[in-house]
């Protein structure tokens, strides 16, 4: 999991602007040649912050990201302010990344502009990349946005399909029905639209005692490819309160960054519906089964994927209940 934003700044008025910015943005901020040389600063944060600001020349920063740079999923949001404040650039990872939000929040603070050049934000058009971020989904395939800006940017519709409710107003040359150019799906499938993957669902985890983060992993690899169900989409994991010690699980759940619940027995015991039962389960932890239960009570929702079992781990998945809105 990525820090929050890192400045850096190269001379003394600069220095007091990256000061205040990072008062402002809960960062930290340093000067050029005092701890680190750009260089190392630039390599110590650019794959552990979520943004970089940079107070200084465009030019400076441009040659200090270029090695790093990777793709629009895995690339920091990069920004440039002078340190005058007058102009705030977002460099890299205007939508995904959030460096055009980044930008506009640090111009209003310093009362400057945000030099903004993404074409869609220019031409005022539903961004896709920006959407799913704000919605909490995974851009599956990052290369097929330009299709979908390409279509809007030559004034056609952009056909959605969803099989959650979207509420408030549609954007502009945007419909929903077929998923012809964007389709909002956990499942895999084989398609040429862009795939939006919502981050809804809740991993439900039985294992037995001394379980390695590696057996958990596999069974997990497994289960989603067994099922056609994209990893991406588990936000959350949960099992029972007699697991709260294994080392196994803690690794594997934190290896995802998910967040992890337990249950007792008894509150498990209280989910309501049809679950797949086990005697011997029941004799060892009180409850006919974890996996199931445990997904559905921390989901709130309804069970998906019924339990799968092997090589000692269980698993099931919830759908957290759902909805999404046209605001990015």
């Amino acid at each position: 999991m990525r820090d929050g934003i890192a400045l850096i700044a190269f001379t003394d008025r600069g220095e007091v602007q990256a000061e205040r910015l990072a008062a402002f943005l809960g960062g930290t901020a340093c000067r050029a040649g005092q701890a680190l040389t750009l260089g190392q600063w630039t390599e110590q944060n650019f794959r552990t912050r979520t943004g970089l600001v940079f107070v200084g020349a465009v030019g400076i920063a441009v040659r200090a990201v270029a090695p790093y740079l990777q793709n629009k999923t895995e690339d920091p949001a990069v920004v440039v302010a002078d340190e005058l404040g007058r102009f705030v650039i977002p460099l890299l990872s205007g939508h995904l990344g959030g460096a055009n939000r980044l930008a506009e929040d640090i111009a209003e603070f310093l009362g400057g502009t945000a030099v903004i050049t993404t074409a869609t934000d220019l031409n005022g058009l539903f961004a896709v990349d920006l959407w799913a971020k704000a919605q909490n989904m995974l851009v599956l395939q990052p290369e097929r946005i330009k299709q979908v800006s390409g279509k809007l940017l030559r004034g056609e519709t952009v056909s959605i399909g969803c099989g959650w409710p979207i509420l408030g107003n549609l954007p502009s040359n945007v419909r929903l029905g077929s998923a012809e150019d964007v389709l909002v799906d956990y499942r895999r499938h084989s398609t040429e639209a862009l795939q939006l993957i919502p981050r809804n669902l809740t991993l439900g985890v039985g294992c037995r005692r001394g379980c390695e983060a590696e057996t958990l992993e596999e069974g997990f690899a497994r289960f989603c490819e067994e099922r056609g169900v994209r990893p991406e989409a588990v936000s959350a994991a949960a099992s029972i309160d007699r697991k709260a010690d294994e080392e196994g699980l803690l690794l594997f759940c934190e290896r995802h960054d998910w967040k992890l619940h337990f249950f007792t027995a008894e509150e498990l015991k209280s989910a309501t519906g049809d679950y797949s039962a086990s005697l011997f389960v029941e004799a060892a932890v009180g409850v006919d089964n974890v996996c199931e239960r445990a997904a559905v009570l921390d989901s709130g929702g309804a069970l998906v994927e019924s339990k799968y079992a092997g090589n000692g781990v269980t698993f099931a998945l919830a759908e957290q209940k759902t909805s999404f809105d046209w605001s990015w």
